[in-house]
């Protein structure tokens, strides 16, 4: 394993919004990190470079995690760096983050935004890990991301929210079935936060940021640095005992 003082994270879908800020909290806890990107490479260099400016190194590497006939070469690609950049052969913290949002009606929603929801949400936390686990130190952490959508149901997320409540479920029998290697998994689960995910309806749409105010105990929407933190916080040794959990972090959404 790794030098404890100096663990490896890798964050899909890090180069903005909940990814971005999970990698800089994990860079202050003193992390290196590889994340992904989809579109912008320069997005994801500029958060490379603010982690190395906290002293930690960072590597970004492309990945539409929608395709998993990729994740066979990512992976090859991941061995590559931890050899070329850190002298290793694993990494300690998998986050599995990246994937796009979808606000349409059940009766609506098509086939093919069904699939995508399937292949980014749920084939990608599967087939990913999957193809990383040979690389994931043992003792190693995983993270899933679920989302609030998967405890109260909200109209318009009918495919979404699906997929997340799967993840959660796949997630109790990830950490089942490789706790013989001492790799915890659990979930953390967002409420609406202001990102541009979705469009950034929450965050721009001020009839909507009001609505979310108000159905939350604590009285705003959330913030990026509202959940970068808690995933953060689950990975390190202090949470080591935390296993198999949801984790919702949404201020008190719809108690």
């Amino acid at each position: 394993m790794n030098d404890v003082t100096h663990p490896i994270a890798l964050i899909t879908g890090g180069s903005r919004g909940l990814g971005k800020n999970t990698a800089l909290k994990l860079a202050e806890q003193g992390s290196d990190v590889i994340l992904t990107y989809i579109h912008s490479k320069e997005a994801a260099e500029a958060v490379v470079a603010e982690i190395k400016k906290l002293g930690r190194q960072a590597i970004a590497l492309p990945l539409d995690v929608g395709k998993s006939n990729s994740f066979d070469a990512f992976a090859r690609r991941v061995r590559e760096v931890l050899s070329s950049h850190w002298q290793h052969t694993h990494f300690n913290y998998l986050v599995n983050n990246a994937g796009s949002g979808l606000h349409v009606p059940f009766a609506e929603t098509t086939e093919a935004q069904f699939d995508q929801m399937v292949a980014e949400h749920l084939k990608a936390p599967f087939f990913l890990t999957q193809k990383l686990l040979p690389l994931l130190a043992d003792g190693g952490r995983i993270i899933n991301i679920s989302s609030g959508l998967a405890r109260f149901s909200l109209p318009g997320h009918a495919a979404y929210a699906a997929m997340k409540g799967a993840v959660e479920v796949l997630s109790r029998y990830q950490a089942k079935e490789l706790g013989v290697r001492g790799i915890a998994v659990n979930v953390v689960a967002p409420g609406a936060i202001e990102t541009d995910f979705g469009g950034g309806v929450v965050r721009d749409n001020p009839q909507m940021n009001q609505g979310v105010a108000a159905m939350t105990a604590l009285g705003r929407a959330g913030v990026p640095d509202d959940i970068g933190g808690v995933i953060a916080s689950l990975l390190q040794p202090a949470n080591r005992w935390i296993n198999g959990q949801r984790i919702e972090a949404s201020g008190g959404m719809l108690l």
